[in-house]
């Protein structure tokens, strides 16, 4: 039997608290996740190797994790139950390092704070692949038979190990002597005082904004983007910080300012990790990048003769591949970027340190680093913006748009080149700004398939052309 108010996108199902995220759906969905566990015949998520379960610092969070880990206990798995709130990537190394069948994050990310969700972990750690994600779906209201014995719930500590992993993989000998000051942001949420604890037991210069737990995020979303990173932009110009160091809601996603305040955007942090990775560390593997992630990657891969996979939108994808061959670095648009040799999943943590460590490593400050990529693969502006549509006019912007053809002008009187339909409706354009190696100006819309929701992005050689064809992207959208 389906549960029409519950329903997995690429990274989970998420709710409304008290509308349709409720106590009961909660258990619907943990029950659904049970019947899968119980009926899968892959001997490396049998139900008896038990599911660990964890949440963030949301609005009954806990309480929500409580509910999920006793409906697969009364079905008969064990659960290890978070101790305290929780990143998401710590829950999934527990999942990969306890051999658990699986596990579930409570937890909406970056969305605001009204809203809570589920995220489910296959047992490789990372998320649930769309194969696993339907098989959960499809048994959403089924029963499920109260077990004659039912499986033990235990809380564990799974920060401690996962920040001893961390701290292995970044060196942070050379954060503590390269001198610099951060300002570290964990948007009031899991991330809270774990970069922080590192610097003060090494010695690292910092101040910390927003590091206590506040299920209402001061009142912004927990999305490391602009506008809500504007309170670490304004702390590292007060407290002359050479960055400013940001994680999301759960701790999966990374967001930067530089020494001047300005954001730097989750695209040229990919771009600044990847250089290092490829220079200075020359770890083995290819590359994957997501459909509205920038195509500086591209250009950066082809120097240092890396192949460069391109995927839909979601770090489901990011998995797929990290699962199937060798990946040094996989990411999306949203500040989701994973290393294979880690784990296959986002990690801000780990992210934010390895930035502190690049810009050890090279003398340089965050802003400096940006600017000598933009010197050697030319010019990558970016920008999004979010628009809450009706269906009726979501439905007309996507079919408008799938009618575009290369030749037409429709954006900011540049025409179209060539239209791409991985996921969404890309238009590459012919800009008129003449500039250097100028990044290839593109226009991508998307719509969500779980909300009432259009995104726009963009990417050019100019924060000029950036503005426009957003604008112009916007009024398409809205025309109806």
């Amino acid at each position: 039997m389906k549960h029409g108010t519950i329903r997995f996108g690429t990274d989970g199902w998420r709710g409304v608290i008290a509308e349709d995220f409720t106590f009961e759906n909660v258990r619907v969905a943990a029950r659904a996740i049970a019947a899968y566990l119980l009926t899968s015949e892959d001997a490396r998520e049998q139900a008896g190797r038990g599911v660990c379960v964890a949440y963030d610092s949301r609005f009954l969070s806990a309480q929500f994790a409580l509910a999920c880990a006793e409906e697969l206990s009364a079905a008969g798995i064990a659960v290890a139950l978070a101790d305290a709130v929780t990143p998401t990537p710590a829950l999934s190394m527990a999942v990969r390092d306890r051999g658990a069948a699986g596990g579930v994050m409570i937890t909406s990310s970056h969305n605001p704070c009204q809203w809570n969700g589920v995220k489910y972990k296959a047992w490789y750690g990372g998320s649930g692949s769309p194969e696993i994600i339907r098989a959960i779906e499809a048994r959403l209201g089924e029963p499920v038979a109260r077990a004659a014995v039912a499986g033990r719930i235990e809380r564990v500590d799974f920060i401690a190990p996962y920040m001893r992993a961390v701290e292995k993989f970044v060196d942070l000998d050379a954060i503590a002597r390269c001198g610099r000051r951060f300002a570290i942001d964990s948007m009031h949420g899991a991330g809270r005082r774990l970069i922080a604890g590192i610097f003060d037991r090494i010695g690292v210069d910092y101040v910390q904004i927003r590091g206590n737990v506040d299920p209402l995020f001061g009142g912004v979303h927990p999305e490391p983007i602009e506008p809500h990173i504007r309170a670490l932009g304004e702390a590292v110009v007060r407290h002359g910080c050479d960055a400013g160091l940001c994680t999301d809601g759960d701790a999966d996603r990374i967001g930067a300012t530089d020494e001047h305040g300005n954001f730097v955007d989750p695209h040229k942090i990919y771009s600044v990790l990847l250089q290092w990775v490829l220079k200075r560390r020359g770890w083995a593997g290819d590359v994957t990048r997501a459909f509205n992630t920038t195509k500086m990657l591209d250009r950066i891969c082809e120097r240092h003769g890396r192949r460069l996979h391109e995927h839909g939108i979601g770090f489901k994808y990011v998995v797929d591949y990290m699962l199937a061959g060798e990946i040094v670095m996989g990411g999306e648009e949203s500040g989701g970027i994973g290393f294979q040799r880690h784990l296959p999943e986002r990690d801000g943590i780990l992210n934010a340190l390895l930035l502190a460590n690049v810009m050890a490593e090279e003398g340089r400050t965050l802003g400096e680093l940006v600017s000598e990529l933009q010197a050697e693969y030319g010019e990558h502006q970016y920008g999004r913006i979010d628009l809450h549509l009706s269906e009726e006019v979501k439905r007309s912007a996507v079919e408008r748009a799938r009618a575009l053809r290369a030749g037409e002008v429709a954006f900011a009187g540049m025409e179209i080149e060539r239209v791409e339909t991985m996921d969404g409706v890309k238009f590459f354009l012919r800009n008129p700004e003449a500039k250097p190696r100028a990044a290839e100006t593109w226009l991508l819309l998307r719509a969500s398939g779980t909300e009432p929701l259009m995104r726009v992005y963009c990417e050019s050689c100019s924060r000029e052309s950036v503005a426009k064809l957003l604008e112009a992207g916007r009024e398409f959208a809205l025309r109806g």
